[in-house]
């Protein structure tokens, strides 16, 4: 998985990369399919920004989060980003295929 960090109107400092690096660590593990992913990360007077775009075999994910700390909205995106690839998990994987073996057997 490639990430690619910008930020607008914010220094990309080590921590701040590590931060990143490590909380997609974790949507890796849900899905291994995550290819490319796009973070930018801004600053608009006292809004801080998260916002991310994920390529996955079958499309494109996109999030963002606006907290009062960065490290708050880093932590937000990656929730939502979760949570959207395990629903797009559970799209490809075929559920009716299993039920009909279930219900052949019981028969």
């Amino acid at each position: 998985m490639q990430i690619d960090l910008t930020g607008h109107h914010i220094e990309l400092t080590d921590p701040l990369r590590n931060y990143v690096s490590e909380k997609f660590e974790r949507l890796e593990r849900h899905f291994d399919h995550v290819t490319d992913v796009h973070v930018i990360l801004s600053v608009e007077k006292l809004r801080h920004k998260a916002e991310a775009t994920i390529h996955i075999s079958g499309g494109k994910l996109f999030a963002d989060s606006t907290e009062a700390d960065m490290y708050a909205a880093i932590d937000g995106l990656a929730d939502k980003l979760d949570r959207q690839i395990k629903k797009h998990k559970e799209k490809i994987t075929d559920h009716h295929r299993s039920e009909g073996a279930i219900k052949k057997q019981s028969m």
